[in-house]
């Protein structure tokens, strides 16, 4: 749902027999709307509601994923005075560094998600005993856009022993969720690992778990399935190299500006011949920089180009800063396409601002 909560991206995935990872009560209405089953919806998020909680249990929404003890309380007083017993598990941390930016990295000691797996086993005991609560089992998530799977080994080698030591305490463990985080390849030079590398290294490591095993990939089903079409407004002298200019920006693709990330750019009708140039937004930052001395297919003023890889964390993540349209989304199946979602203009969104009284003339 992070990577890419657009409806018919939902559907797509939901006529496929997915589920979703959700963290708010929106991504929860956007999975129901697609179609996806209640009971293959997990709630998850470091940050929900007691509304939010009320509102995944009257959907019958098939498990929350607990960040820590109060939260396990505050679900428990919610079910119990609905009727209702819920299934949970508990997010631990298995303080395993991702190894990858900082930003995204989920699973270390000093992050803000689960609670420390040496607390795990009294906290999984207590909350088992509450009312209301199925607890089921454990989950993790230790970051994203891994470009091993060294680091969730280490983590699902952790998890293992605490399912071994939860049930020798005489806890029930009939789950574990173990995240996502495989990385998709943004480079064209870039080795990521395959889907089937996770599968094998987790058939070796849970053998003998004798769980449900449930992941969340995101960013590796919709990453590559998507680019973000720009136009060239400018292609404006500079000091060391010419600016091209885009009118996409910042506030369509977030993550250069946030991580520094790389997409690749490529010219829709290529000439043969290439430039060096910086790659810049139309948005009023030095920040709205896509690329500095990358060599690209030559441009001129009109040409149209993409960034590769945005499915994931693209549109999702756009904004209307310097009052820009969002971005409209097309999706393409083999040689049909429909609109699905409009360009949001300044108008439209006007249409939600008010202006008071004592301000009217």
């Amino acid at each position: 749902m992070k990577a890419n909560p657009n409806l018919a991206v939902l559907r797509v995935l939901a006529r496929q027999g997915y589920g979703a990872d959700i963290v708010s009560g929106g991504e929860m209405a956007r999975a129901l709307a697609a179609g996806m089953a209640p009971d293959s919806i997990v709630f998850s998020g470091v940050g929900k509601t007691p509304a939010e909680l009320a509102q995944g249990i009257d959907a019958g929404i098939g498990q929350f994923n607990l960040e820590h003890e109060e939260e396990g309380h505050v679900l428990s007083a919610i079910a119990q005075a609905q009727g209702q017993r819920v299934s949970a598990t508990l997010r631990v941390n298995p303080d395993v560094d991702a190894g990858t930016h900082e930003k995204i990295s989920t699973g270390k000691a000093d992050n803000k998600f689960g609670v420390p797996i040496g607390q795990a086993p009294e906290m999984y005991a207590r909350l088992a005993a509450l009312p209301g609560l199925q607890m089921r089992g454990v989950a993790c998530h230790i970051g994203s856009q891994l470009s091993t799977v060294a680091p969730l080994e280490a983590a699902y080698k952790r998890i293992g022993q605490l399912i071994a030591d939860l049930r020798g305490g005489g806890l029930s463990v009939d789950r574990a969720d173990l995240g996502g985080g495989l990385g998709v390849r943004y480079r064209p030079e870039e080795v990521v690992p395959w889907p089937t590398d996770l599968g094998e290294m987790v058939a070796r490591v849970t053998k003998g778990w004798d769980v449900e095993l449930m992941f969340e990939p995101g960013r590796v089903i919709a990453g590559n399935a998507g680019v973000l079409l720009t136009q060239v407004i400018w292609v404006k002298p500079g000091i060391t190299h010419p600016y091209v200019i885009v009118d996409a920006a910042m506030n369509d693709l977030a993550r250069p500006a946030l991580y520094g990330a790389y997409h690749h750019f490529e010219a829709v009708q290529p000439s043969g011949e290439t430039m060096t140039a910086h790659i810049a937004g139309p948005v009023c930052e030095t920040g709205d920089t896509f690329a500095m001395g990358r060599e690209i297919d030559r441009v001129e003023a009109g040409d149209l180009a993409i960034f590769r890889t945005a499915g994931a964390y693209g549109a999702t993540m756009a904004s209307t800063y310097n009052s820009r349209a969002l971005v409209p989304e097309v999706m393409v199946d083999g040689d049909r396409f429909a609109v699905v979602a409009d360009r949001i203009s300044a108008e439209m969104i006007m249409h939600a601002e008010r202006v008071p009284d004592w301000l009217k003339d």
